[in-house]
């Protein structure tokens, strides 16, 4: 039975991820902070339900406390690492973006350097398609330059990749970012547009559109998401030996390191989302149109060839299906 630990496991991401490799013969070490940055009782919810499972183990506390993450690796020797915990949103960046800081570059500070110190054999850590940034050719592939970061959310997410490169090329660590694209589905964050539509819309209130509905998004379904990451457990990166990478593959040529796009390959757009949710919960939304926030992107669309390579696998699920899933769950769960 291998050991995985998971940070960020009582989030929207980690909970499912947990569950799966719950399923798939895991031993799962769970750290989490559980943070008020959004409703607490849902993130409650998740860890209990993963409790259920014998093999799961719940730590509560934050990833950058001094030390923590020294101590757990030390314990619990993990196989496997995959690092989701971060303070998210791009939006929240502009108010409180020493939380970022914080949590995003200090918490993976702590993760790297008890990594080191007792090295598994794959460290997965979570990076964004925020990270393009200001690229305006799509779809985004991993070997594309992400050099302009539109918020400081995406800035310290891009840093976490460069910390982690550093840390493979110095002490031969396998490390695997992967950048998610607008992840959605059942147990969802609230501050996300899909919860915050679905509300607003079973409520009978408007919705703020932004861009005037002029955006695209690739939305992933979370299931799928968990899957590719999954499957990237076993897809471990080797430093090449002349330095001679394959071409489209993001692997770098000093470094047991590769940067890798989970998203569904399809860029859907807004006006289009806000009509499935519409078709889901039987009612029309009223829209306020908005212009664009600060640090958002018009458009994300990302290219899965690479994942499909590694593991034979590509996400698959469309937004019909994805958001009558939320909705559902939605209904159920808050009884609307």
């Amino acid at each position: 039975m291998r050991t995985a630990l998971v940070t960020g496991s009582a989030g929207f991401i980690g909970y499912f991820l947990c569950t799966q490799l719950l399923e798939n013969g895991f031993r799962v070490i769970g750290l989490d902070a559980m943070t008020d940055y959004y409703d607490v009782k849902l993130k409650q919810r998740r860890q209990q339900m993963l409790l259920q499972n014998e093999y799961f183990t719940a730590v509560n506390d934050r990833i950058e406390t001094p030390g923590l993450l020294m101590q757990l690796f030390a314990r619990e020797t993990p196989d496997v690492v995959i690092h989701l915990a971060a303070q998210a949103g791009v939006r929240y960046s502009i108010e409180n973006p020493r939380s970022y800081l914080e949590s995003n570059i200090c918490g993976t500070f702590e993760l790297l350097e008890a990594a080191r110190a007792h090295p598994p054999q794959h460290i997965l850590l979570a990076s964004t398609s925020s990270a393009y940034g200001a690229n305006t050719e799509m779809p985004y592939t991993e070997t594309d330059k992400a050099d302009h970061q539109m918020s400081f959310y995406a800035a310290t997410k891009k840093a976490t990749e460069n910390m982690a490169h550093s840390y493979a090329h110095l002490f031969d660590l396998p490390v695997t970012m992967f950048r998610f694209f607008t992840v959605y589905g059942p147990w969802g964050r609230p501050d996300m547009a899909l919860f915050k539509f679905t509300k607003a819309i079973l409520e009978g209130q408007a919705i703020d559109v932004y861009n005037h509905g002029d955006m695209k998004r690739d939305f992933t379904y979370v299931e799928d998401l968990v899957e590719g990451i999954r499957l990237l457990i076993d897809a471990v990166p080797v430093r090449p030996d002349d330095g001679a990478v394959t071409e489209g593959d993001s692997l770098s040529p000093v470094a047991p390191w590769r940067v890798v796009n989970i998203g569904n390959s399809n860029s859907v757009q807004l006006n289009d989302f806000i009509a499935a949710i519409e078709r889901a919960t039987g009612r029309i939304a009223e829209r306020n149109f908005m212009p664009m926030q600060a640090g958002d992107v018009p458009a994300t669309w990302a290219n899965a060839d690479l994942l499909q390579s590694l593991t034979g696998y590509r996400p698959k699920t469309d937004v019909e299906t994805g958001v009558t899933r939320f909705v559902q769950w939605y209904r159920e769960y808050y009884g609307a």
